[in-house]
């Protein structure tokens, strides 16, 4: 049954210190450092209690099949209710970053930076909802997510599962994503992560140090996570890094002062992963494992994710040596018995394998990702209107590594082999829009790095009436690993190179010179440094990782049954040598003068930019009260018109800085977004209500204040601006 405060409290007064120490340890299936088996996490659960479990759902684990993930869970959730003296259920965590991804027979979305493009709100809640329901189908009660981290530095191998570069977009969407779980008819957990600061790592560098300012830490990293904690969410993981020398894992200020004193958390932090014995193994501030522990449970870590055994033993040691005391124990305990409470395990946490079949991967969630595809499409450009291609052209090539690869369409954090994947590629997108008559020509032209029969592709291509070349890069994480999928370190794709490989390039170039008209299609994770396509290509549209459904989302915007509607979430830069490049730096001093300095923010296509095949008309712009106080609202208004001759969707996007201020901040930031359907001819007013506090000066030492000033707002080329009024 539900265990209310009092059956909580009687609960823990009848744990000894070792039961105790086994809720705040999880185990897991498969190969990392060591191989687990089922096996062995039932005796973990049998002989030690230990109250978190991963079987499935993440990269590493060997379980697939979802009839066969289910049986896991009830197996080891019976184990835990029946064979143990105090029967507490378990809790099993799965990395259901974009969906429920890494088991099959499931609904996989587009990536996060995807969804950042399409800026709907509605839509993020959805997939939140769609991820819950699939992932509580499968006996699991727990995901990793939402991420609310920023991207700053597009080397970054994990760029593709955040929501871009806006504090403000990134602290939206992850919200909504947050709602989503919650309001799903099931009982799912989520976590933020990775607390606090993780996005703009040295060198782009995946867990490297990240040295940054306390105003630019309050500034840029903190509000989305304000944003999601605001929703109720349930856990917070750390991030693997140091921040200014201190790893997070072992700071006492972020993970106790801010997180749970400043910012009021009152749920449980979990490791990442191996992010507790991090602390000796790789930033070497601790001289062990034990004294890992001691730091990382002393600064606000209740849980250590892969800690097992030799965590509920090093944790009995401390108290018993009086170095933790026992009631800090007891509260790490309390937040845990309370989330497993919260989700009713203790009444019931079995699942029951027929209604699954039901659930994973049905129609509607199917819809619900078709529908992300399209809205995350963003066109970069489209000189003389070369899309959209004429769905009865007579002949069409699709080329590139990325136009038939289901794998490479879903990115990283998924299955990693076709076979265990359904969906549409390109290719097949394309076979299933064109008419009857179109002869629909496949070459693979290239592969990621490597030719693979270029010379077939261009010689269809000079055939043909279109061309579609999909280039980008495959499935990968974190460092662009691992190695046994993606080959070497040295090799595309990697921090040192963000331009398209020889191969790719040489492709594209070849199918170029035959003048056929051709459209780009981007697969990718990150914002890719396309200069030359971009001055040689008429049409380039940029799908990301579009997931299952993305081929026939790319297909119907290539052949316009679909009006593309995306913005970027992420500025894309000339070349390496252009970062960093993001919409909302600082500004500076130019000592020689502004003719004598390029642009301080120059970037191939700006954040913010795409385009459609209807024309958009803005004009109106204006405020409803040109004073804004503190603790109110500026309300804005524009009207937005539909002046081409077909229907299409807009993303309204407002942009707001202090043009004076105490201290240095941002010339501007995104501070509101509208997602808005307009027929042909149509005509709408969009109003914004903003915050007063979207425009407080963050001071050196992370406090925030409201200050007088003017304050200027723009809205696509219009501009307007108000008074901020100290009280």
């Amino acid at each position: 049954m539900t265990q209310t405060d009092d059956d909580i409290e009687t609960l823990l007064k009848e744990m000894t210190l070792q039961e105790k120490a086994a809720q705040l340890a999880g185990t897991y299936v498969g190969t990392m450092d060591e191989t687990r088996t089922v096996d062995d996490a039932e005796e973990m659960v049998r002989e030690h209690g230990i109250g978190f479990v991963t079987p499935f759902g993440y990269g590493a684990s060997p379980h697939r099949d979802s009839t066969k993930v289910i049986e896991i869970a009830n197996r080891l959730q019976r184990i835990a209710r029946e064979e143990t003296r105090l029967g507490i259920p378990i809790l099993i965590p799965v990395d259901a970053i974009h969906g429920h991804a890494y088991v099959e027979d499931t609904t996989v979305f587009p990536h996060n930076l995807a969804i950042a493009a399409a800026r709907d709100r509605g839509l993020a809640e959805q997939i939140g909802t769609v991820t819950a329901t699939e992932v509580a189908a499968t006996g699991s009660n727990l995901t990793y997510g939402p991420t609310c981290d920023i991207a700053r530095d597009p080397r970054w191998g994990r760029t593709f599962e955040t929501f871009g570069e806006s504090p403000y977009l990134v602290g939206e969407l992850a919200s909504a994503k947050a709602r989503g779980i919650h309001d799903a008819p099931v009982d799912v957990a989520a976590m933020a992560k990775h607390f606090p600061a993780y996005g703009e790592p040295a060198r782009g560098e995946d867990a490297s140090p990240v040295d940054k300012s306390l105003s630019s830490l309050y500034r840029d990293f903190l509000p989305p996570f304000e944003a999601v904690l605001a929703e109720g969410i349930e856990g917070v993981m750390p991030s693997y890094n140091s921040i200014n020398g201190v790893p997070s894992h072992g700071s006492n200020y972020w993970l106790s002062e801010v997180l749970r004193n400043d910012l009021g958390f009152e749920g449980y932090v979990a490791s990442d992963w191996n992010g507790i014995n991090m602390l000796h193994q790789d930033h070497r501030v601790a001289e062990d494992q034990k004294d890992a522990i001691h730091q990382s449970f002393t600064a606000g870590v209740d849980v250590h994710s892969l800690g097992e055994g030799d965590h509920i033993d090093h944790i009995v040691s401390l108290v018993e040596s009086d170095k933790v005391d026992e009631t800090a124990v007891d509260a790490s305990v309390r937040r845990v018995l309370q989330l497993k409470s919260d989700l009713g395990l203790f009444e019931d946490p079995f699942v029951n394998a027929e209604e699954s079949d039901d659930t994973l991967n049905n129609d509607t969630h199917r819809g619900v990702a078709l529908e992300a595809a399209r809205e995350s499409m963003t066109l970069l450009k489209n000189d003389d209107d070369c899309l959209p291609f004429d769905p009865g052209i007579d002949e069409v090539l699709v080329t590139g590594p990325n136009a038939d690869s289901l794998v490479n369409q879903v990115g990283g954090w998924s299955l990693k082999k076709e076979h265990e994947l359904d969906g549409t590629t390109v290719r097949e997108g394309i076979e299933g829009v064109v008419s009857a008559e179109t002869t629909v020509t496949y070459e693979r032209g290239s592969g990621i790095d490597e030719s693979d029969g270029m010379d077939a592709a261009v010689a269809a291509a000079a055939n043909a009436d279109a061309a579609v070349v999909v280039l980008g890069e495959n499935w990968y994480l974190h460092e662009f690993g691992p190695q046994d999928v993606n080959g070497p370190t040295d090799r595309f794709p990697n921090r040192a190179q963000l331009t398209l490989p020889a191969a790719q390039r040489e492709l594209l170039e070849a199918v170029l010179e035959t003048e056929t008209p051709t459209a780009l299609v981007l697969v990718t994770g990150r914002a890719l440094a396309i200069s030359w396509a971009t001055e040689h290509v008429d049409a380039i549209l940029q799908a990301y990782y579009p997931g299952v459904e993305g081929g026939k989302a790319v297909a119907e915007t290539l052949f316009g049954e679909h009006n593309p509607g995306g913005k970027l979430p992420i500025s894309v830069p000339r070349s390496e040598g252009h970062l960093p490049v993001r919409h909302n730096y600082l500004p500076h001093p130019y000592p020689i003068g502004p003719d004598e300095h390029l642009p301080s923010y120059d970037p191939l296509f700006a954040f913010g930019h795409g385009l459609s095949y209807t024309d958009f008309e803005y004009r109106d712009l204006s405020v409803e009260n040109e004073l804004l106080r503190e603790n109110s609202a500026v309300c804005v208004s524009v009207t937005l018109t539909n002046t081409g001759d077909r229907a299409g969707e807009e993303v309204v996007q407002l942009f707001g800085g202090r043009d004076y201020s105490s201290v240095v901040t941002p010339v501007t930031e995104l501070v509101d977004f509208q997602r808005v359907a307009l027929g042909k001819g149509e005509e709408t007013t969009v109003e914004f209500e903003v915050p007063a506090d979207a425009f407080d000066v963050v001071h050196p030492d992370g406090t925030s204040q409201f200050e007088g000033g003017s304050i200027s707002l723009q809205c696509e080329s219009l501009k307007t601006s108000l008074t901020a009024v100290d009280n």
